[in-house]
């Protein structure tokens, strides 16, 4: 089920905050975890018997841990149970590919569970971080099940680790905090189905049509990277911004997923503003284990490559992820020496080197999302020699037809992909800010701030919902993964 569809905003969701609000505190967790299972057996009725197998299994083996902590089996369990979270995702994800690259066997096609990528990293940190007494036992198995369940961020993220959400799962959340938070969540929940819907949704039907083309001029393979970047970040920073509004109606405090990604000066700055949460999971669960950047120069860069390499994995069994992954390994090691030359010796002016930081990172997102939206190597290599007109792309005896054809292709979507740019940037929210910030140093603006909410708010949604029963374009890319 998508949040982004009929079903759910006007039946599913009105019918899960009835029914946990309705019921009494030490029932809420059970109703999440109803009410979860059904969201996910909506579109993975199999499937649902793989997660609550999991769930059983690395709940019986943590609870032998703590049972035989101390000692030697305590470690083996341990093992166990990160093992095989692990297992079950490789089977599923990775086996043709392991199989097909490595023994050169094509093997049956299997179905990819929803989600398995997003639950079993939560499966993962919490058999850690109980491991290591970062976080207590939860030996409440619908509580534990309620976590690993909870269908706001199920089936794509954020990546919510159990300690920032024990104290509202074990405790409650306050009801007076859950009013003072239940609007605010509502009106992210909004903000981001609008970003999803009326952004994401147009700018990938761009996409998809440039696509059908097969051949394009310039002007159109520009306007084709620049959709392609746009419909990922919308895509994914829509449906996280849903994920959080919904956690915040509900009572949860998600962490923040996406902070503006476009406008960083470097890839490392880029990747502390894209996708979180997953770089935190890499960086605490795997490249500090390993030595982090405290050790030799060689092995740091070798702890570089295999974070990469994993969370190209991560994305996807495929070379264009492999090298999707490992492109941006290399460029934050090339970012780390040349950061040391420089603070060596100033070559420009601090304004004239931002810009030139700007540039370089919009290069390196626009020719990265192309390889990472492609199926194959070859097509993304032919989508970025298509930026400096010379690869298979480009069209280049156009009749009157075509060209005309192109030139409607990019006028028709000029406004949305502006937008989105502009969106993707702080500047509308700053402007609110500074709205909000003036109007209510009066009790009559801040009333009028918080009417001229609601009537945003509700108008996006007629918007979305008008959208969602006219058309049929209605894709989430981060299912794939």
């Amino acid at each position: 089920m998508l949040f982004s569809s009929i079903t759910f905003l006007y039946f599913f969701l009105p019918a899960t905050i009835f029914l946990y609000f309705a019921s009494p505190q030490k029932g809420r967790n059970f109703v999440l975890f109803v009410v979860s299972l059904l969201f996910y057996a909506w579109g993975e009725p199999v499937y649902v018997l793989l997660m609550l197998v999991q769930i059983a299994v690395s709940y019986a083996l943590l609870w032998l841990v703590d049972r035989f902590r101390g000692q030697r089996a305590a470690g083996i369990f341990y093992i166990l149970s990160v093992l095989l979270p692990f297992a079950a995702l490789f089977y599923f994800k990775y086996f043709n590919f392991f199989m097909d690259t490595v023994f050169g066997i094509k093997t049956k096609a299997i179905a990819l569970p929803i989600g398995i990528s997003f639950y079993t990293f939560q499966i993962v940190s919490y058999c850690v971080d109980v491991y290591h007494n970062r976080v207590a036992l939860q030996k409440n198995i619908v509580t534990y099940a309620a976590y690993v369940t909870l269908f706001p961020q199920l089936v794509a993220g954020p990546i919510v680790r159990y300690s920032e959400i024990e104290q509202t799962l074990t405790h409650g959340a306050d009801f007076s905090d859950v009013r003072v938070h239940f609007g605010s969540g509502i009106v992210r929940f909004v903000a981001g189905l609008g970003k999803k819907v009326l952004i994401a949704n147009v700018v990938g039907e761009f996409v998809a049509e440039t696509a059908a083309l097969g051949q394009r001029n310039l002007l159109l393979s520009w306007a084709y990277a620049i959709a392609v970047s746009l419909q990922i970040y919308f895509d994914f920073s829509g449906y996280s911004d849903m994920a959080i509004g919904l956690g915040g109606m509900l009572g949860f405090h998600f962490p923040e997923n996406f902070r503006y990604p476009f406008i960083s000066r470097s890839v490392s700055e880029f990747w502390r503003r894209w996708h979180i949460t997953l770089g935190a999971w890499f960086r605490d669960y795997v490249y500090i284990p390993m030595g982090g950047s405290r050790v030799c120069v060689s092995r740091w860069i070798g702890n570089v490559l295999v974070v990469w390499l994993f969370t190209g994995l991560w994305h996807g069994a495929g070379w264009n992820f492999i090298v999707w992954g490992l492109l941006f390994a290399v460029l934050l090691v090339f970012e780390k020496g040349v950061s040391k030359l420089y603070n060596q010796k100033r070559f420009l002016p601090e304004t004239a080197l931002n810009g030139i930081r700007h540039v370089y990172v919009a290069m390196v997102v626009l020719v990265s999302f192309l390889v990472f939206h492609n199926d194959s190597l070859s097509g993304a290599l032919a989508d970025i020699q298509a930026l400096f007109s010379c690869g298979s792309r480009i069209a280049h005896d156009m009749g009157d037809a075509q060209t005309v054809v192109f030139s409607y292709l990019v006028r028709n979507r000029v406004v949305i992909l502006c937008a989105g740019l502009l969106g993707a940037t702080p500047i509308p929210m700053r402007v609110w800010t500074e709205l909000r910030r003036r109007m209510q140093t009066s009790r009559t603006g801040g009333r009028m701030i918080l009417i001229t909410r609601g009537i945003l708010t509700i108008g996006l949604l007629v918007l979305c919902t008008a959208y969602l029963i006219d058309g049929s374009f209605n894709p989430f890319l981060y299912f794939r993964f």
